[in-house]
């Protein structure tokens, strides 16, 4: 009596080309903005904060009112990737190690620590500032922080949820739309930088952003991942958070 022959296991077919391209991260970064600015609006006036400063608003509606840019951070490059692509595990690389705590939370630190005090102090001399006017918007936060309520908010505002969201656009959708359309790595890690920086619409700050955008970005290309750079991010945001909660 013959036996019959093993099956062989079918090979894994290759996932497919994204075809998703640098339209998609321009257009998504417009709805981003859009959708966001909705969103704040809508929370403004629902929690009859309509007409009020943004110094006045308690720290639970800057929350809530973030909470709209987070999720539009989130839903494009979800929804892009998708439709036209294979996901954003497979697509941007949103994928972590252990490792990435001190691979990207090590030069998060140094940049922060070191790197923004040397790169800012002629600049602050040139224009006659002083290190506490770049953290303006950090520090209206901050004094808003209190409890612990408020402390938690804080960290997850500016800590954790800026850093994983805002990796997940810049560096997970729209470097690599760049990488996609044929700029060089140093191109695409600039230019995505750079858009990270003006995106945050603050003029002093914006060459620190820029130069935390590049780090973000170096760690992100080189690894393959978005693990090192959202480590990196968090641990840079953190410092500021910390110092805050510490004043």
């Amino acid at each position: 009596m013959t036996e019959a022959a093993p099956a062989i296991p079918a090979s894994p077919e290759p996932a497919p080309v994204p075809s998703w391209g640098l339209g998609d991260a321009a257009l998504g970064w417009f709805v981003v903005q859009i959708f966001s600015q909705i969103w704040a609006v809508a929370v403004v006036v629902a929690t009859g904060h309509s007409g009020e400063d943004f110094d006045a608003w308690p720290l639970t509606v800057v929350a809530l009112a973030q909470l709209g840019l987070a999720l539009a951070f989130f839903a494009v490059p979800y929804a892009v990737t998708r439709v036209k692509g294979n996901g954003i595990v497979v697509d941007l690389g949103m994928r972590a190690r252990w490792s990435d705590i001190w691979v990207g939370g090590i030069p998060g630190l140094l940049g922060q620590l070191v790197v923004i005090p040397l790169l800012y102090w002629p600049l602050l001399q040139l224009l006659d500032k002083t290190p506490s006017d770049l953290d303006d918007l950090a520090q209206s936060l901050g004094d808003r922080a209190d409890g612990v309520g408020g402390a938690v908010l804080l960290i997850l505002i500016v800590g954790v949820l800026a850093p994983i969201f805002e990796e997940l656009f810049y560096r997970g959708l729209m470097q690599r739309a760049f990488l996609k359309r044929g700029l060089s790595p140093t191109l695409a890690i600039g230019a995505t930088a750079i858009v990270f920086g003006v995106s945050h619409l603050q003029l002093l700050q914006l060459p620190g952003l820029v130069m935390a955008g590049v780090l973000f970005g170096v760690l992100a290309h080189r690894s393959g991942r978005l693990g090192p750079a959202i480590a990196a991010h968090v641990a840079f945001n953190m410092v500021t958070v910390i110092v805050l909660l510490a004043a």
